[in-house]
């Protein structure tokens, strides 16, 4: 189920608000700029297809939502148990870092939290399944599948050279509760 949980940077182990309600989820995302959607699709995919079938099955929402952002490409991230050098991944996303654009993502199948650090506050984003959320340009985050992670997600990139991190050298990340 998706979740928001939102602490004061300096106290993770006590959340000012915990919901898992998408409509004030996307509320409380949208004052910092974030855009959350849950999006009733009536695609239905294994987490067995391959990139090219999934894009395919997704086109329709794809050209909305690239027509929307102004986005030139789009692939599919896949991370499961058969990710190979899973640990070195997690930890390159684990770290804050900002991009020059905007970080959209649309959750196919598993589930993977988006991190956000905004105005002394961390917004903690439990996305899953059904799960869209845009992280615009320059807002401090990071992203968490876990240690035994299981998503498979459509990334659409103004920039069609694809993620680019540029890291904030900041540690806060290790101070928040990890999946």
């Amino acid at each position: 189920m998706s979740r928001l949980t939102v602490y004061h940077e300096t106290t993770p182990e006590q959340p000012i608000l915990r919901t898992e309600q998408p409509e004030r989820m996307a509320d409380a995302l949208s004052a910092i700029g974030v855009r959350f959607e849950r999006w009733d699709s009536p695609v239905s995919l294994s987490p067995s297809d391959d990139a090219d079938t999934i894009l395919a099955a997704y086109r329709p929402y794809l050209d909305r939502l690239m027509g929307d952002t102004g986005a030139g490409t789009a692939d599919v991230i896949k991370i499961n148990a058969d990710t190979p050098n899973k640990p070195a991944l997690r930890a390159k996303f684990l770290s804050e870092h900002t991009h020059t654009e905007d970080e959209v993502r649309f959750f196919v199948h598993g589930e993977g939290s988006f991190v956000l650090h905004v105005d002394g506050k961390v917004y903690d984003a439990h996305c899953t399944a059904g799960d869209l959320i845009s992280v615009p340009t320059g807002i401090p985050h990071w992203f968490d599948a876990g240690p035994e992670p299981f998503v498979t997600a459509l990334r659409v990139f103004t920039d069609t050279t694809g993620w680019v991190a540029h890291y904030t050298g900041d540690r806060i990340a290790d101070r928040f509760p990890a999946r």
